[in-house]
Formats: structure tokens, C-alpha cells, sequence
């Protein structure tokens, strides 16, 4: 049997202004971990660097929850793709969570630079599975089944 891909939704196709660059902010993190912890201002220099990515991350949430966001428009034209709506909205909770977490310890002289480096690192692997996740969810969503008939 052979289906059409669902619509590409019009938070895809048409975006009203520029996304933050989640990316961008990502490779800022990355370089603050890549600096030596000893190196003065360290600490201050790493939650400079989480602010952006906080920031990206929730403008990523927006643009993708709530009824007239990117997973609603999924679920409308591909009900079968609930649980993977699913699983990343709940990947959002954990994630703003490790923010949130990452950003307090920081803060924390008593907290040591390896922590913080072993909590950068998890929430950058987090983050780069997230993305996958969502890219491999809207590759379902758009790609045409091409089943053989029975």
C-alpha cells in the first residue's frame, strides 16, 4: 500500500521570525568547557554560556508545545505519532530541568569544576539526543510509506 506524507506543518514551513540559534549557543558551551577550569573567571564565563542556551531551549519548547505548536499540528494530521510527541515533551521537562540545575550549581563555590564539566557534558548529550529524537519524529511524520500490499 502506498500513502501520501502528511502536510509539512506551517510552523515548518513558515516560521514568522528567526529562531534563536540553538546552535550557536551549544558551540558557546562547548567552548567554556573546553577552557581549562583553572582559568580565572571560569565559572562566570560558564553561566554567561547557559543563559543563551536557556533561552534557545525555552523559544524551542514554545515553538514546538501549546495547541498551536509544531507537535499539535503533528498529532492532527498523524495521530499514530503520540508517543513520540510524548516522549520529547517529557524530554523537555527533563532538560529545562537539567538547566535549571546546572545553572544553580554553577554558582555554588563548594560544587567542583568536575561536576560542573560532568553536568555540561550530560546536558549536551541529553540536548543531542533530544534533537535527534525530533528530527527522526519529523522524518516519520514527512516521509511517504511505501509498503507492499497484501
Amino acid at each position: 500500500m502506498v500513502t501520501n506524507p502528511i502536510q509539512q506543518p506551517a510552523t515548518v514551513t513558515a516560521v514568522p521570525h528567526p529562531r534563536p540559534a540553538l546552535t550557536g549557543d551549544l558551540c558557546g558551551l562547548v567552548r567554556a568547557l573546553a577552557t581549562p577550569p583553572a582559568e580565572p573567571g571560569w565559572r562566570e564565563h560558564l553561566v554567561g554560556r547557559l543563559g543563551p542556551v536557556r533561552r534557545g531551549f525555552a523559544e524551542h519548547v514554545r515553538l514546538t508545545e501549546g495547541p498551536a505548536g509544531l507537535y499539535a499540528e503533528l498529532l492532527h494530521q498523524a495521530p499514530r505519532l503520540d508517543r513520540g510527541v510524548r516522549l520529547l515533551a517529557d524530554e523537555h521537562v527533563a532538560i529545562a530541568g537539567a538547566i535549571a540545575a546546572l545553572q544553580h550549581a554553577v554558582r555554588l563555590p563548594a560544587v567542583p569544576a568536575e561536576e560542573l564539566r560532568k553536568l555540561v557534558r550530560s546536558l549536551l548529550r541529553a540536548l543531542d539526543r533530544h534533537r535527534q529524537r525530533g528530527a527522526d519524529l519529523l522524518w516519520e511524520a514527512y516521509q511517504a510509506d511505501l509498503g507492499g500490499e497484501d
